[in-house]
Parts: C-alpha cells; structure tokens; sequence
C-alpha cells in the first residue's frame, strides 16, 4: 500500500453570514497517496477549488483537518505554515501567476530566492528545469513572448523547483487548445509524477482524464464519487 500523502477529514468552508452565507465544502473528506495522479472534476462552484485551496495551506477551513504526511497543516502557526506551501508544495494556478517583469528563469527561482538560496545557484536551477520542461534556450524572454502552453510549463518548472512532495494544478489546460493540453499533462504524468510525489489536478477537461488513477467527483460541496481509471490497452 502506497504511503498517504493527504488525508483530509471533516472540512468545512463557508463565506458570508446570515442570509449571504454560502457553504462552499460540506464535510468533505479525501485521501491520495504518493506516487498517483487524482484529478477532481465537477461543474463550476461545486467547490473544487476552494478545496484545493483549503488542502494547499492557503485557505483556512471553519471545520476540520488536513494531515500532510500524517502533520495537521491547520495546527500549524502562520511562520510554519507558510514554511510548509514553501518546502511541500507547488501550484500551479491557472491563469499561471507569472511576474512579467522578470525573465522566465527568474520567474522560476522565485521559490529558490525566497529560500534564501545563492541566487547563481538558483539561476542554474532553474535554467535546468526550463531545459527539463522543453524551454531550453528561452531563459531570458518576458513571459508575455511565450505561448500559453509555454507559460504554463513556466509554472510549472516553478512549482517543481524546489522538489516539492505535493504538485496541486487547478485546470492546468483550461485557457489551452486540446492538443498543447493534452502535452501538458502527459509531460506531468511522464516526467513530474514519481513514487515520492503526489498530484492533485482540477479540470473540466475529459481529454486528459486518461492520465489519471483516479477521478474524484465533486458536486454541491461534496466529494460524490471515486472512479478508478484503468491504463491498460
């Protein structure tokens, strides 16, 4: 059995008071293991991405737990919190997030600068990650020269840099056509996914549904169902 990467239980989310309230996750609970891919899928305002937000440390449930390898995040003060969506953690948003000041290798040092790494070093690294994920010989473009497919394998060379154990994509190929989405995804599944790495990716996209282990339905604040997907031909 594959060690446990998240284990959420019991979570709550609400926004508003009195009549304004709205109740964005209801009781959900969740588990996904290391070394698998699990996609959440469901229409829009099902609460998928307040989900990811609550499991990634950066939206405080009202009720419940979020074990990251068996530690409660939300126990967690704000110093080590934020430590934790340092060292753990990458996101990849879906709108990308990318500063288009800097280059695209500065771009992808951000994690490794604030780390307080040797910014030569993390120039290198992240130089080696824009190879890994194709963009090799594109370091010093302003984001705003790539294509959408281009800026996000930035994001995620970014969420990557710092060997994260937990990869969260929230509809990593919803602004993108079906092909260079699909790439996108077979790269992750090919490249970024290992038995020390787990990936968690929303979508509405059925076209990469064949890169998942499994498939999470979310619907009205709840996790409906689990599907299994077989990659077998």
């Amino acid at each position: 059995m594959p060690d446990t990467a998240i284990k959420a239980s019991g979570l709550v989310k609400w926004f508003g008071e009195g009549e304004a309230k709205t109740t964005a996750l209801k009781e959900v609970n969740l588990e996904t293991y290391f070394g698998e891919i699990v996609y959440i899928v469901g229409p829009s305002g099902s609460g998928k991405t307040t989900l990811l937000s609550v499991l990634s440390g950066i939206l405080r449930p009202n009720a419940g737990k979020v074990l990251v390898e068996g530690g409660n995040i939300w126990a967690l003060d704000a110093d080590r919190l934020a430590e934790f969506r340092l060292n753990k953690l990458g996101f990849v948003f879906q709108d990308y997030h990318l500063f288009p000041r800097l280059t695209t290798a500065e771009n992808v040092a951000i994690p490794l600068i604030l780390k307080h790494e040797d910014w030569n070093e993390s120039m290198k690294k992240a130089v080696r990650y824009l190879e890994i994920v194709g963009l090799k010989g594109k370091e010093q473009l302003p984001p705003i020269k790539l294509s959408g497919g281009e800026q996000q394998r930035v994001a995620i060379a970014r969420a990557m840099v710092g060997q994260p154990d937990i990869l969260i994509m929230d509809e990593p190929t919803a602004s993108l056509d079906g092909e260079t989405g699909r790439s996108i995804v077979s790269f992750v599944h090919q490249n970024v996914l290992n038995n020390q790495r787990c990936i968690i990716i929303v979508t509405h996209d059925s076209r990469i549904y064949e890169f998942a282990d499994r498939i999470l339905d979310m619907e009205d604040g709840r996790l409906a169902s689990t599907e299994k997907v077989s990659h077998e031909n």
